[in-house]
């Protein structure tokens, strides 16, 4: 019986182990619920659909992101709907108990980025450049740099096993210029599922309709009819590709680039892996379809 029970549960592993066979893990960080979709978002939904594992971590609750709500209040409705765009996307959403506006680059912090990285067996990892307007996005970026070859030091974080290969960690784009500007090495033609994007970045309605326009002196022109918003939305967020993006995407998808109006682009960082062109092909099986 006993014997019949370990070739039972050797099947059920050898099982598991084919089903996950082929399939890429990719982990997203952001500094707040909701940077995560902003940047990735796209990307993750093609990742979804053919089939593969994406998680979105944010760092912080996003306590203090709104102009009436804070504290507990704001991070349990911060925390909601960050999980209701995770459905929408498809993908795990996980979100850090750490205060907004107070993430600091500390050992601790690094070392809840080094377990998130290795439970997720991730092949690739993506976050924010360490320089940007907001000190938590800033935070982000260096924790993430900082756990490049740490997640697979076995003696760094010993009760959560190291990865037996360093992932390949990548930026998402932004707009500063100073140090260095954002160098795309690849681009994501998101353009099939930029309306689910949208969809799914409505779930943040604390963020996307309230306090970001407050932010910006236009919560008055905020609609209230749902299809009215994601219009809205939709809007806010649409932008040709810029030269840089434009170049990448010629380089993965040749003539279609010219064409593509809503992408998504990434630069490898040099403190991970370094893909060849071919392994990026293979990590990022979207490019050139």
């Amino acid at each position: 019986m006993k014997k019949y029970a370990l070739s039972l549960c050797f099947l059920c592993f050898s099982l598991v182990a084919f089903s996950q066979a082929g399939k890429i893990n990719v982990i997203v960080f952001g500094a707040h619920p909701d940077d995560c979709d902003l940047d990735t978002g796209g990307t993750a939904i093609l990742f979804a659909k053919m089939g593969h594992h994406v998680k979105f971590v944010s760092l912080t609750n996003g306590d203090a992101g709104h102009q009436e709500i804070g504290g507990g209040e704001l991070a349990k409705i911060r925390i909601a709907e960050a999980q209701e765009a995770g459905r929408r996307f498809g993908v795990e959403y996980t979100v850090l108990d750490n205060h907004d506006g107070e993430l600091m680059p500390t050992l601790e912090n690094r070392l809840k980025v080094i377990r998130e990285i290795r439970k997720w067996n991730a092949d690739i990892v993506i976050a924010p450049r360490p320089n940007d307007y907001h000190p938590d996005h800033r935070y982000t970026g260096v924790l993430v740099q900082d756990a490049a070859y740490m997640v697979i030091v076995p003696n760094v974080a010993p009760e959560t096993p190291p990865l037996k290969k360093n992932p390949v960690f990548m930026y998402s784009e932004d707009r500063f210029q100073k140090p260095s500007p954002f160098e795309p090495d690849i681009a994501v033609d998101i353009d099939a599922v930029f309306d689910q994007k949208i969809y799914a970045m409505s779930a943040h309605k604390s963020q996307f309709f309230e306090w970001l326009p407050w932010t910006e002196g236009t919560l008055d022109k905020v609609p209230k009819d749902e299809k009215e918003r994601l219009e809205f939305l939709s809007n806010w967020r649409s932008s040709n590709p810029n030269p840089a993006t434009l170049a990448a995407l010629k380089k993965w998808y040749g003539d279609k680039a010219m064409n593509v109006e809503h992408a998504e682009s990434f630069e490898v960082c040099e403190y991970g892996k370094q893909p060849t062109d071919d392994e990026l092909k293979r990590l990022f099986p979207m490019l050139g379809n």
